[in-house]
């Protein structure tokens, strides 16, 4: 008999994304934390507002996703019942992604940009130890670090509590 197990929730895009990708994405939130060490509290107050609106991958892929279901039913219902189908397509890879973290866009997405929420989490996480909401640190890589073990394995699926 096949045993098939689900990959975790907090890392099943992570883990299906190119390391290139994934290493990207780090870089970039360890820049966008080291560029808040050493700012007032309204400043890092409005970029954890603006973390608090960042569309996650998930939500994007949710959104497209639903829009190409609708767009299909509408077509086929008013075009051709073959782009139903369309529909069908969509909706699966849509599982697919659910159970799995990948889909078609999932790596375009990734490579645009687009974080998991764990990783979302870790540059919030970063900048509230930053801000002194945690233990105190003026150091945004050491408050980065912190934030990864706070949160457990790091998003990318690796564990970086023995590194430095």
């Amino acid at each position: 008999m096949v045993h098939f197990t689900l990959p975790k929730t907090t890392s099943r895009v992570s883990e299906r994304t190119c390391r290139k990708v994934n290493e990207q994405i780090f870089n970039q939130t360890q820049k966008n934390v080291e560029q808040f060490c050493g700012t007032d509290q309204e400043t890092l107050a409005r970029r954890l507002e603006e973390l608090d609106h960042e569309w996650d991958v998930e939500r994007a892929l949710q959104a497209g996703a639903s829009i190409q279901i609708l767009l299909g039913l509408v077509l086929g219902r008013f075009v051709d019942r073959r782009i139903y189908a369309w529909s069908a397509l969509v909706g699966g890879f849509l599982l697919v992604f659910a159970l799995t973290g990948w889909a078609p866009p999932v790596p375009i997405l990734r490579r645009l940009g687009f974080r998991t929420q764990a990783e979302i989490e870790e540059e919030r996480d970063a900048l509230r130890l930053l801000r002194g909401d945690f233990k105190p640190t003026d150091n945004p890589r050491e408050a980065l670090a912190q934030a990864r073990l706070a949160v457990g394995p790091s998003a990318t699926g690796e564990d970086v509590s023995d590194k430095k």
